[in-house]
């Protein structure tokens, strides 16, 4: 689509967006009475209308049967993590007997290591990207320090060539052959929380069972985001939080992902709890734990049924809306933002957009990198009525979620940053 820098055409590519209507079913945070600028979904998701009435559901059901609402509450608390797996294996590509909603991402991240990163004396390095997010490094350590590996050894991170922000899916197919005989594991994050850049998951990992290693994705900024095919590409196992594109809440029950290849293997190393039991047996609490065939025998506790009323409700809407229909606006949304930024006059002097520009390799976040006075810009548009998202050491991480974002909006937010970028530049000129 060719793309124009004003506010009509932006009004003319919402009044075609067939998703529309699916803002009025969300709370926009307002900022001096007005609603906000809200693009930070990639770091909390806005509440559903229908989170309330989903939650209330169960705080009745708890009054009036107390204990009992395990079995006779109208969502039957003993089952609740088996009412999101539709809605989420179509979200991730995968079969359902595959994906669950549990605990919370860096403790799926540990779980399913346990089971997937199986050092040996001479294959027991992981490779990740640079970079990653603090959590996943600090998780991808402990468990190299507990298998009592120097992570100066075992972690292999790769950085983006000299002059480049985003790796190159050729340099980390190298890297991944060039280590063939020491992988262990493969894991990525797999879009980039700080760049924004979509990695290839599939040739991912099919160079890493070439080379004999497990491969994981951390979906944190995918799931919700992006379309994802997590069975069809052969990923072996994957974690997410869901408080982000999902729009769960605010530390929101997580999810996992565990391919059915790996189903019933019960050689696996797991740490096991009840919950992961088998459910025909479970109370009779007896020794000698039996799994639940696919990803639910890697479950630990009971599930939280408060918070996953709350994830239900956000999952009713990507059904209806679709996550194809969803990533067919999100390109465009985006794909409109990058074009305004690069329509600024003299914009390589102030800024780098981190994120790729080609669609398949992004999902809707972009990462401005600001050259200078990038804290003053950003609290300029913070004032002017934008949410937004800082990183440092000076990245503005900008999200037009299709769900509730607009063109307008998008439109509105570059007016405000170019001239929140001039006034910058005059108050330089105005202290020398």
């Amino acid at each position: 689509m060719k793309f124009e820098p004003t506010l009509a055409f932006a009004k003319s590519l919402d009044k075609q967006d067939s998703l529309k209507s699916f803002r009025n079913q969300f709370f926009i945070p307002k900022v001096k009475s007005k609603p906000s600028l809200y693009f930070t979904g990639n770091s909390l998701g806005l509440q559903p209308k229908s989170v309330k009435a989903s939650l209330t559901q169960e705080l009745n059901d708890w009054a009036t049967f107390g204990v009992e609402g395990h079995e006779h509450a109208k969502r039957p608390w003993l089952y609740y993590h088996k009412f999101s797996k539709k809605s989420l294996s179509k979200l991730v590509g995968a079969k359902p007997i595959e994906v669950v909603s549990m605990n919370q991402l860096t403790v799926n991240l540990h779980l399913l290591m346990v089971s997937f990163y199986q050092p040996t004396k001479s294959r027991f390095k992981i490779l990740t990207e640079a970079g990653a997010f603090s959590s996943d490094q600090y998780a991808f350590e402990s468990q190299l320090k507990f298998h009592n590996i120097d992570p100066k050894e075992g972690l292999i991170e790769l950085s983006p060539r000299a002059g480049e922000y985003t790796l190159r899916t050729e340099d980390i197919l190298k890297a991944i052959d060039d280590n063939r005989n020491q992988l262990a594991l493969v894991i990525f994050g797999a879009v980039q929380y700080y760049s924004g850049q979509f990695f290839n998951i599939k040739a991912i990992t099919t160079a890493a069972h070439q080379a004999g290693a497990f491969a994981g994705f951390d979906l944190a900024h995918a799931i919700g985001n992006v379309p994802l095919a997590l069975h069809a590409d052969q990923v072996d196992f994957a974690v997410w939080c869901s408080y982000k594109y999902l729009n769960s809440g605010p530390g929101g029950v997580a999810g996992a992902f565990v391919h059915e290849q790996h189903s019933n293997n019960k050689n696996l190393p797991r740490f096991s709890g009840w919950w992961g039991h088998d459910e025909e047996v479970r109370f009779q609490m007896k020794k000698g734990f039996n799994p639940m065939p696919g990803v639910d025998g890697w479950q630990v506790s009971n599930f939280p049924v408060l918070s996953g009323a709350a994830q239900l409700a956000a999952l009713e809407i990507f059904d209806k809306a679709g996550i194809k229909n969803l990533r067919k606006k999100s390109i465009l949304l985006t794909g409109f933002l990058g074009y305004l930024l690069k329509s600024i006059e003299n914009y390589s002097q102030h800024y780098i957009i981190l994120t790729p520009e080609v669609a398949n390799e992004r999902g809707c976040q972009l990462s401005i990198l600001m050259k200078k006075d990038g804290r003053k810009v950003f609290n300029k548009i913070t004032k002017a009525g934008v949410i937004a998202d800082w990183r440092e050491p000076g990245v503005i991480r900008v999200a037009p979620v299709p769900l509730y974002n607009t063109f307008e909006e998008v439109f509105r937010f570059y007016k405000i940053f170019k001239l929140s970028l001039k006034a910058s530049d005059r108050l330089k000129r105005s202290d020398a």
